[in-house]
């Protein structure tokens, strides 16, 4: 039988960034084989995600003042793709996994959420289903839509030796703000985005808590084990504080 999964519920002060070295040394430390696998589910505060790609773009810093003139911090994610917006109303979440040969795993870790996010969201009553959605932001085949019509979540994937890294964002309600900024990044990158491809879990099945989400999702993963909440931990959050400005937008590029 397996191991009880790890999980993680606890925000972390000090923005975007911090949180970002918070999913490195998870996914360092899952590698090495001081953690084991670990979800972590949590609340974000307002902020842009920008991969290494969106940096290399010609309108990234006007897309990075964009988004800090509507209140959205820009930062660098761990996961290619491009930019994605994380707000209190959407649930941000990581998966870390060891995978001892992580480059070949890569679809079936990415099919492996989606479906358990399809079926936390068909318990709640959204006609949940996994696709791209033509126009979406951040497009990819594992994307979970509502009704093949609307962009309900987004997801990334980073892999090291021995370990991997399923992040992403489910937008639960007020998609109307996250659209905004996200139209006016993306017309600044120059990458296009149809306004009409954004939904909400709330849009869908009425009103909705982050907790009610959060709560599905982990049923599905308790089907197949028990689960053990715990907490990061100091010497992991002091450790992130200090490797936070490799994330934030204005360093260098973190080499990793």
């Amino acid at each position: 039988m397996k191991a009880p999964l790890s999980v993680l519920r606890e925000s972390v002060a000090g923005g975007p960034a911090v949180d970002t070295a918070v999913s490195r040394l998870l996914l360092d430390e899952v590698a090495s084989g001081v953690r084991g696998e670990c979800l972590r589910l949590w609340q974000p505060d307002a902020a842009l995600a920008f991969s290494a790609i969106d940096r290399t773009r010609p309108g990234f810093p006007n897309a990075a003042a964009a988004a800090r003139a509507l209140g959205f911090e820009p930062f660098l994610r761990l996961a290619g793709g491009h930019a994605a917006v994380y707000a209190p109303s959407l649930l941000a979440f990581v998966w870390t996994q060891p995978a001892p040969n992580a480059r070949s795993g890569i679809e079936a870790r990415f099919a492996d959420l989606a479906r358990r996010v399809v079926a936390a969201l068909v318990k709640l009553g959204v006609d949940a289903r996994v696709g791209e959605v033509a126009g979406e932001f951040c497009p990819g085949d594992f994307s979970v839509n509502a009704r093949g019509r609307v962009k309900l979540m987004g997801v990334g994937q980073r892999v090291v030796r021995g370990a991997a890294h399923v992040g992403g964002v489910l937008l639960v309600r007020e998609a109307a703000a996250v659209r905004d900024v996200l139209v006016t990044v993306y017309a600044a990158l120059d990458l296009d985005l149809d306004p009409a491809s954004f939904g909400s879990v709330e849009g869908e099945c009425g009103e909705t808590q982050l907790s009610n989400v959060a709560d599905a999702l982990l049923q599905q993963f308790e089907r197949d084990r028990g689960l053990a909440f715990e907490n990061l931990g100091t010497d992991l959050l002091q450790q992130a504080h200090a490797a936070a400005d490799r994330y934030r937008v204005g360093s260098s590029l973190p080499q990793n």
